[in-house]
């Protein structure tokens, strides 16, 4: 199970900028993650208009963890931060702490996309002191990525579409594809909601079974408010739906 959490919390969290305006402070959204017929865990997203800098941003924040018997076995805690600029969509600051079994990590990154930058401090070994590190323009963090997908046109999320972002993870930058395959019902605890099936780019290898193993349905309206994912493991199957949520934008329209 190591690292699977820190993936699958990511999946449910094009180079330009875009402007963050489908989003409210105050959104919450919580997953149920389930591992086969085990619950697995819980992830849970929440925003809140603010400054950084002097400058309009939202903060957000991701935590993902494991609960029940998973727990027992691998426990789980990690924690995502990002604060991004309300007007152009790109993160300034994002902060990665994660525990998973005896692994941890905790790394903050400070971006500067006029001369595509990041500063990069290992918080758990501050004696290294902090690192610059070339990045590319409009590069968006594992948190603020999840944020840019949403602000999406519709005609950019149209079944077919491609697209296209490189993320910040850990200590480089990830190459990430989204493809748009159809437009399909969902069925959810709240009733069946119509949502966009998308197929994430992913590495074949020792954790997920081919390199489109992972699926994630988002909502068909403003919100793209992502619904469920799920991922065709090496070992098993895990899988995400919506719990509850909390201050959204725009209505969702769930029928019975």
């Amino acid at each position: 199970m190591k690292k699977i959490l820190t993936i699958f919390t990511f999946l449910l969290f094009v180079v330009n900028s875009a402007q963050v305006d489908n989003i409210i402070s105050g959104e919450q959204l919580n997953y149920r993650i389930h591992y086969g017929f085990l619950n697995a865990g819980t992830a849970s997203l929440t925003s809140l208009q603010t400054t950084y800098k002097g400058v309009p941003h939202y903060y957000v924040k991701g935590v993902g963890k494991t609960t029940g018997a998973v727990r027992v076995f691998f426990p789980t805690n990690d924690l995502y931060e990002s604060f991004i600029n309300i007007s152009t969509g790109l993160p300034s600051f994002y902060v990665r702490n994660v525990k998973e079994g005896g692994y941890t990590q905790h790394f903050e990154s400070v971006f500067n996309h006029q001369n595509q930058t990041v500063i990069l401090t290992d918080k758990k070994t501050p004696a290294n002191g902090s690192k610059v590190i070339k990045t590319v323009k409009g590069v968006q963090d594992m948190l603020s990525s999840f944020y840019y997908l949403r602000s999406l046109d519709s005609i950019m999320l149209k079944p077919g579409a491609i697209i296209k972002i490189n993320i910040w993870i850990d200590k480089e930058i990830f190459p990430f594809q989204l493809k748009v395959v159809a437009a399909e019902n969902v069925k959810t605890k709240f009733g069946t909601i119509n949502c966009l099936k998308i197929l994430p780019s992913v590495i074949s290898g020792r954790v997920f079974k081919t390199d489109e193993s992972v699926t994630m349905w988002i909502t068909n309206d403003k919100n793209h408010l992502p619904i469920a994912v799920k991922a065709d493991l090496a070992v098993g199957s895990l899988k995400a739906d919506i719990d509850s949520f909390k201050n959204v934008k725009y209505p969702l329209n769930f029928s019975k």
